[in-house]
């Protein structure tokens, strides 16, 4: 009897974890590479999907600090420091964050603190550099991509949004 029980506990634990194991992640981490100049350049990111909700101004709200992803914070790290927009980013490893704007310029932060859930912890003062930009509309994305191109920009596109910043190496 106490064979048949253990038998079928660790048969229930096998089942039980190959039904987890095989579960799809809503918002999978990611990782965009590449280089611009002599820079290694290397986004690690949440990628959420639209499925189906509107994201700008009901998912993601205006004019509050997002972690441009999902759960943990965008990671921005560069080996090399950068002219982003004209203006310099020591080489570092910062949390990436973006204040979205129904009209107008669009905030892009990096930020010191890249070890935070979300942007709950968010802090102004560790903003290391702060660049606005106009968001361009495009046709759906429905997964929020990044993408380092080496003749100079980085940019992200999720929904109908895309941002794109010029980067050079100094």
């Amino acid at each position: 009897m106490l064979k048949k029980t253990l038998f079928l506990a660790v048969l229930l634990f096998v089942a039980s974890f190959q039904t987890w194991a095989q579960k799809k992640v809503e918002s999978p981490r990611k990782n965009a590479e590449g280089k611009i100049g002599t820079a290694s350049i290397n986004i690690n990111y949440g990628s959420p999907s639209v499925r189906g909700r509107e994201i700008w101004g009901k998912l993601v709200k205006y004019n509050k600090v997002w972690r441009t992803g999902a759960n943990e914070c965008t990671v921005f790290k560069t080996d090399k420091d950068l002219m982003i927009e004209g203006k310099k980013l020591p080489a570092g490893e910062y949390g990436f964050f973006t204040i979205p704007s129904e009209k107008g310029k669009w905030t892009l932060i990096f930020n010191s603190d890249s070890k935070q859930w979300g942007a709950y912890d968010y802090k102004d003062k560790k903003d290391v550099l702060r660049i606005e930009l106009t968001a361009q509309d495009v046709e759906n994305t429905e997964e929020l991509t990044f993408s380092v191109n080496p003749e100079g920009s980085v940019h992200w596109a999720w929904e109908k949004k895309k941002v794109s910043f010029k980067v050079q190496t100094l």
